[in-house]
């Protein structure tokens, strides 16, 4: 018996890629010597690899050494691929798909394709690694017995506030995503509803040189934030009323 289960640990290691298989395909959010080994087999046995920057992947791909077709598939264009991406996967083609950075379908394309996959009960297949929420979770120092993950919110100002009235008292961490052209605005409008002494976590540039992470009041963080630059991708980690560090 031990044999059996030691084969077959042996054999899902190296079992090649499926026919007819959409493989979600987690990439670096940073570091690139974050991908795994089975995602670069994977990437390297595709038939197609559906992109979310066309551009941004071949970089990756030639840091990798591996050269194979490939496709934009972003919010624009994605529901009109969908059915398309299904019908080479039901004609037995291979199919990767990968967001610019980390795990796609998370706050990036992915998500209607796999829908479409699922409902011609196509198989569907994740390629786990990197990813940023996560990531930021467990380096940030807040509550991660539960949380919620809310990407990006509105860009508007009425809209950011009404959210966070809304989870104001939620009872965990809320992780959300931000861009380096409204993280100020964002932390404004944090502290003017949830307070000064909300405790939060700012992430930036994980896993690249200039990353750092600052925990802490949510004033004394922004302080922190604002004099260092603000180019780069930001995870803003907001713990339950009353947490501190």
């Amino acid at each position: 018996m031990p044999k059996q289960i030691s084969r077959r640990k042996s054999d899902s290691q190296n079992q090649e890629p499926i026919p007819g298989c959409l493989y979600l395909v987690a990439t670096p959010i940073g570091n690139l010597g974050d991908i795994s080994e089975r995602a670069r087999k994977i990437l390297a046995n595709c038939h197609l690899l559906a992109c979310e920057d066309t551009r941004k992947t071949r970089r990756l791909l030639s840091h990798l050494g591996i050269s194979v077709k490939t496709t934009a598939l972003h919010n624009f264009n994605e529901a009109s691929r969908a059915g398309q991406i299904a019908d080479l996967l039901e004609a037995g083609q291979i199919v990767g798909l990968v967001s610019d950075a980390g795990t796609p379908a998370i706050s990036d394309p992915g998500f209607r394709v796999v829908r479409e996959c699922r409902k011609r009960g196509l198989t569907v297949t994740p390629i786990p690694g990197p990813s940023a929420v996560p990531a930021a979770l467990c380096a940030s120092g807040l509550p991660s017995d539960g949380y919620l993950f809310t990407g990006f919110l509105p860009p508007k100002k009425s809209a950011r506030k009404r959210f966070f009235e809304r989870y104001k008292d939620f009872e965990y961490t809320l992780v959300l995503f931000e861009s380096t052209h409204r993280i100020t605005k964002f932390l404004d409008d944090l502290i003017e509803v949830m307070g000064p002494e909300r405790t939060i976590c700012v992430a930036r540039e994980m896993t690249k040189i200039h990353e750092s992470f600052h925990t802490g009041p949510a004033e004394e963080v922004q302080k922190q934030v604002l004099a260092k630059s603000l180019k780069g991708e930001f995870v803003v980690l907001i713990a339950k009323s009353g947490f501190t560090l």
